[in-house]
């Protein structure tokens, strides 16, 4: 028996230490970034003016995935003075809709009409906010998602599931420092970072991977349940 737990013990560790490599590995490769891109379905883009804007609170106020939605979500407000706004964010027994309130008060303060703001504060994962928008949105009229890039497809796919004949998204991608004014490899101050492949990419694709396994597991639990 103990030589069977040994046994056991040892293949673990051989396929975790082999995860681990191929882990490392890819950090090093751009296979990440364009892994975590790839969910952000781009050519998924609205060709007309969409008549409902759906902003995806995502961790709410001021979380950065709710900031960057928001952010995001002004911008396409702006652009498109027609469309109805809805901020889709589960609210809970604590602060009841306090959430909803501070990413509309954004909004109002952006100069966005308070009327065409709406709340779907029901919903608690994709497919839920999905099924309720359903019931406060024209299902004919175009729409346009914000979220963050990898929550985009399966948010796009999800609406369409429920009966959305037209959806595109907008994702939230965040604007990094310039790579260029981070390094100087000429300048002598030692406080210029010289290679950014080890303090700077690495842990950013490593970052990228984890988010694309979770949102990947989370996308295959939908095709699963027939979500999407």
């Amino acid at each position: 028996m103990l030589k069977k737990i040994k046994s056991c013990l040892k293949n673990s560790l051989l396929v975790l230490g082999g995860f681990s490599v191929v882990f490392i590995a890819l950090s090093f490769t751009s296979i990440p970034y364009w892994a975590y891109y790839g969910l952000a379905a781009t050519d998924d883009q609205l060709e007309v003016a969409p008549g409902t804007i759906v902003i995806m609170g995502g961790d709410g106020m001021p979380s950065p995935s709710g900031l960057m939605r928001l952010y995001n979500g002004i911008e396409k407000a702006i652009e498109h003075p027609k469309s109805k706004i809805i901020i889709a964010l589960p609210y809970n027994e604590f602060d009841s809709t306090y959430q909803l309130s501070l990413m509309a008060s954004e909004l109002v303060q952006k100069g966005i009409d308070t009327n065409r703001i709406v709340f779907a504060p029901n919903g608690f994962n994709t497919r839920s906010q999905a099924l309720e928008i359903k019931e406060l949105a024209d299902t004919l009229a175009p729409m346009l998602i914000v979220s963050s890039p990898e929550h985009m497809y399966r948010s796009i796919h999800s609406f369409r599931k429920v009966g959305f004949k037209t959806v595109g998204g907008s994702p939230s991608f965040e604007k990094p420092s310039d790579e260029e004014k981070l390094k100087d490899e000429t300048d002598k101050d030692e406080t210029k970072v010289r290679n950014l492949a080890l303090r700077y990419n690495m842990w950013s694709y490593m970052q990228y991977e984890i988010i694309v396994m979770r949102e990947y597991t989370a996308i295959a639990y939908y095709r699963v349940k027939g979500w999407i």
